[in-house]
């Protein structure tokens, strides 16, 4: 007989806390429908120590509630990184009970808002990492994965990010996690320029920019491909481990990344830039090679070793690796580019010389010779700078560097020109 008065009593409580929850419930709506978005949220927290006990269609209605609420707070500027989160969390938790009980009372409005979180977090984190904050901007694009997990190119941002903010422990996480998932960020762009605009506007795919094209509203179109990015992951995660003192680990991440992709010569630089970290110089050449035997007319693979050969302080090798990928293809810019700063380079142990000799015969003749050799470096600049600047006119950084290049020389005239065009 005791123990019917407990289940009773038992029963009771649960009735009880059903009730109170559905107060409170009520009276959050209420204070939401007013406006009154924090004191709905102060509602609710109340309400959430109550919800385990609630039935499936209550917990979907609090957290449908819940992630309203804190949304429109976001929305209003109110804690907004917090409150996104938390709203976050709550269409996901509706999302996840709606799912289970195999109802769909919110979860398509749940969806939008969801959407709609993740590019606030996006664009949150573009403005965090504008402002050199890359740990929260690599949490927001993390965030925003979680969201989504199918647009899998903002975890591989988030990897990137913690790498600039030097929070290799949490970089290395989400390699992991873009290794697992074998991820190549491989794909193709299809571009247009906006006749409005005169901007290029990126379609999801060729027969949707191809309609535009026609309709009128759009000209000029191409296609971007987008190489794979299993390269970079993998040279971050071996420079991690390296870092580290993980050597070994590193050559075995890439030797299983090679194996599983081995079409993927992206994999080879980064081998390629492993061996050369720890000056392996002859496996560093071996796999350098492999690369031209696969792909000898790839201007973006030539372009990657001439980077590799400068890295490793071989400008020979280098100069003639950017000089056939312009060779391959005579748009490349920045092909032109990084011969002009190769040559460039050269210029400093110059000055370094010339600031060391003083005023006597023989200091002055060898300042004469080391000025000549100067000006010398600066006209065989002036091609690959141009062209670049042919290339890409709005390219602010190349045209500054070639309005210094003529000014050295005192070409007037060229100078003047550019200043012109700039203007």
């Amino acid at each position: 007989m005791k123990s019917k008065y407990v289940v009773l009593a038992s029963a009771l409580l649960i009735s009880v806390a059903s009730f109170a929850q559905k107060d409170e419930m009520k009276a959050a709506e209420k204070a939401f429908k007013k406006g009154n978005s924090q004191e709905a949220a102060t509602i609710l927290q109340g309400a959430e120590s109550l919800i385990s006990n609630a039935s499936d269609d209550e917990k979907a209605q609090f957290f449908f509630l819940k992630g309203n609420t804190y949304l429109d707070l976001a929305n209003k500027k109110v804690d907004t990184d917090k409150n996104l989160s938390l709203a976050a969390d709550a269409y996901l938790s509706l999302v996840d009970v709606e799912k289970a009980s195999g109802k769909s009372k919110y979860s398509s409005q749940a969806t939008k808002s969801i959407i709609e979180i993740k590019y606030k977090l996006i664009n949150s984190a573009i403005a965090d990492s504008k402002v050199d904050k890359h740990g929260e901007s690599a949490k927001k694009l993390y965030d925003a994965y979680l969201l989504d997990k199918k647009d899998t190119l903002n975890l591989y941002y988030a990897a990137s990010t913690y790498v600039n903010a030097k929070e290799y422990d949490k970089a290395m996480k989400l390699y992991e996690e873009l290794k697992a998932n074998n991820y190549s960020g491989k794909a193709t762009n299809y571009l247009a320029v906006n006749k409005i605009s005169d901007e290029e506007d990126l379609f999801t795919t060729a027969a949707e920019r191809d309609k535009v094209v026609k309709l009128g509203t759009h000209e000029k179109p191409r296609n971007e491909v987008i190489p794979s990015k299993r390269g970079e992951i993998y040279k971050n995660m071996a420079l991690i481990l390296v870092d580290a003192g993980k050597t070994e680990e590193a050559k075995k991440a890439i030797s299983e990344a090679r194996a599983a992709n081995p079409e993927d010569t992206s994999l080879i630089l980064t081998q390629a830039n492993l061996y050369l970290q720890t000056k392996d110089f002859e496996t560093y050449k071996k796999l350098i090679n492999e690369v031209l035997e696969k792909s000898p007319n790839d201007a973006d693979l030539v372009f990657n070793l001439g980077v590799l050969s400068a890295n490793a302080k071989d400008a020979v090798n280098a100069e003639k690796y950017y000089a056939r990928a312009i060779v391959i293809n005579p748009k490349y810019v920045n092909a032109y580019i990084n011969m002009a700063a190769l040559k460039l380079d050269a210029e400093t142990s110059i000055i370094v010389e010339m600031n060391k000799l003083g005023t006597s015969d023989k200091d002055m003749k060898r300042y004469a010779v080391l000025k000549t050799q100067r000006q010398n470096i600066f006209k065989s600049v002036i091609p690959f700078l141009e062209k670049a600047l042919e290339v890409d006119s709005k390219n602010d950084d190349v045209a500054k560097t070639l309005l210094n290049v003529y000014s050295a020389l005192e070409m007037t005239t060229e100078k003047k020109a550019l200043e012109a065009k700039m203007k």
